[in-house]
């Protein structure tokens, strides 16, 4: 009825009567009304009526989420690769980015993943809804290979992914708690306590959220944060190997820090999702190792790193028994609670996946796969060390941590990007400490890996090297 006049000169009138009943609930109905008839219509709309079109709704926005700052690292780091290919479409761009792994899962391991898929066709293969908490089988031989029965199945809960699981813990521990994080470390500690509101407004001049203490772990103290000068929190997150800088804590620092977190009362959130690359005997690959960390401790895993798993989405998180609320609430309660509210169990072929990762045949199928992404990491290193730069990590993890003192990370990325054509991570998206840093990842392939020394070489060192064709690496 309105389309004529909204369309033609008598719209301002129509406009202007629904304008003056805006109070009205049923003013929003007819707007909406008015853009349904508009738009199918086709008509032509002004500037004006656009505007006039344009609705809101009543429901107020989480402020919480206006305290994030940017967008997410990864995205923006996307942006820019696609803004310069934009600019330079023949460019054969490496990328030494995101942590995404690039071989093929192993055959013994997909034969798992395939056999779940196939037994679904079948009347007495065929399995819906499973536990919520992941296929018992599957917590068993966690458990049991991974954590040498030092917990029990009921304390495994399989899911989608270590990241989902340190979002769904946040949910577990509300707003009010209090939090420690690396710096730098991965985004989604921050931008997660942020969501929940555990947080208040960045400071500009820091680039540190009000409410969050930031543990720095840099060279100056061995990647390992001064725990005599950390105030108490309610949950300290820490990961190891960690991601960025790729240190990885030993035996001794962890003791110190789970004898910290017991003597505090608080909770160590531990993401334990590059154990697999530790090599090292000193240096344990959980945290559950340490004397007192099950009763202080939980642990966050995935599949992704151990096999490929990037895109199938399998991991798991453990909550001791023994850790409980202050209230003497058992933290696995409440987290059980979030698993079978807020999920609704992993994919029943994802976990057939899991349990041939497990046996003695997909075991040894990852040891194969991480030596292949070990080897990156020396390839990468011991390049940057050729150039004299400041190199961290890249021994027991898949990253290599490259310091350019006094220079914004942001604009070492850019010139990487311009000179090199290779894609890193800029150090600052992880935290202020990370500022004068950038991160290669070794996930790359091999050639990609050889071919992106050669050309930083060339560029930073002026050594120049024969170069790998493209096809070899792309």
């Amino acid at each position: 009825m309105y389309v004529n006049s909204l369309c033609g000169s008598g719209w301002l009138q129509k406009a202007s009567f629904l304008g003056n009943r805006s109070q009205d609930a049923g003013a929003s109905f007819h707007q909406v009304g008015v853009c349904r008839v508009a738009r199918h219509a086709n008509c032509r709309a002004s500037s004006p009526l656009r505007r006039f079109l344009a609705m809101h709704t009543r429901v107020p926005r989480n402020e919480n989420f206006s305290k994030l700052q940017g967008g997410y690292l990864f995205p923006q780091i996307a942006q820019r690769r696609r803004e310069y290919l934009e600019k330079h479409p023949d460019a054969a761009l490496i990328s030494l980015g995101i942590g995404d792994t690039t071989q093929p899962i192993p055959p013994h391991i997909c034969a798992g993943l395939t056999q779940g898929a196939k037994k679904l066709a079948t009347k007495e293969g065929y399995s819906g809804y499973g536990d919520g908490e992941g296929l018992y089988a599957l917590r068993k031989s966690i458990a049991s290979r991974l954590y040498g029965d030092r917990i029990r199945p009921e304390e495994v809960f399989v899911s989608d992914g270590a990241k989902c699981d340190i979002a769904r813990l946040q949910m577990v521990f509300g707003s009010e708690v209090t939090v420690a994080v690396q710096d730098p470390s991965y985004p989604v500690y921050v931008d997660t306590a942020v969501m929940t509101g555990q947080t208040g407004r960045i400071n500009a001049d820091t680039r540190q959220y009000a409410g969050i203490v930031y543990m720095r772990c840099d060279a100056a103290n061995d990647f390992f944060p001064d725990l005599s000068k950390t105030p108490r929190t309610d949950l300290i997150f820490f990961c190891s190997p960690n991601n960025p800088t790729g240190a990885a804590a030993t035996r001794e620092q962890l003791a110190e820090l789970v004898a910290f977190a017991r003597h505090n009362g608080s909770i160590i959130v531990y993401d334990a999702a590059y154990a697999p690359f530790i090599r090292d005997p000193a240096v344990p690959r959980s945290i559950l190792e340490i004397d007192g960390a099950l009763e202080c401790a939980i642990e966050v895993n995935s599949f992704s790193k151990y096999a490929g798993f990037t895109g199938v989405r399998l991991g798991w998180t453990v909550v001791p028994s023994a850790l409980r609320f202050a209230d003497g609430t058992p933290v696995a309660k409440d987290f059980g609670r979030v698993m079978n509210t807020a999920f609704n169990g992993a994919s029943n072929i994802a976990q057939q996946g899991g349990m041939a990762c497990l046996d003695d045949e997909g075991l040894a199928e990852i040891e194969q796969l991480i030596s292949y992404y070990l080897e990156n990491t020396r390839i990468l290193r011991e390049g940057m060390e050729s150039l004299g730069f400041s190199v961290y990590g890249g021994r027991n993890a898949p990253y290599i941590w490259v310091r350019f003192p006094g220079r914004s990370s942001w604009d070492v990325f850019t010139e990487f990007l311009e000179k090199c054509q290779v894609v890193t991570v800029p150090g600052a998206g992880f935290g202020p400490a990370g500022v004068e840093y950038v991160r290669l990842s070794a996930f790359a392939p091999r050639e990609a890996c050889q071919e992106a020394v050669r050309r930083i070489q060339t560029a930073f060192g002026g050594r120049p090297a024969d170069p790998i064709a493209a096809s070899s690496f792309q």
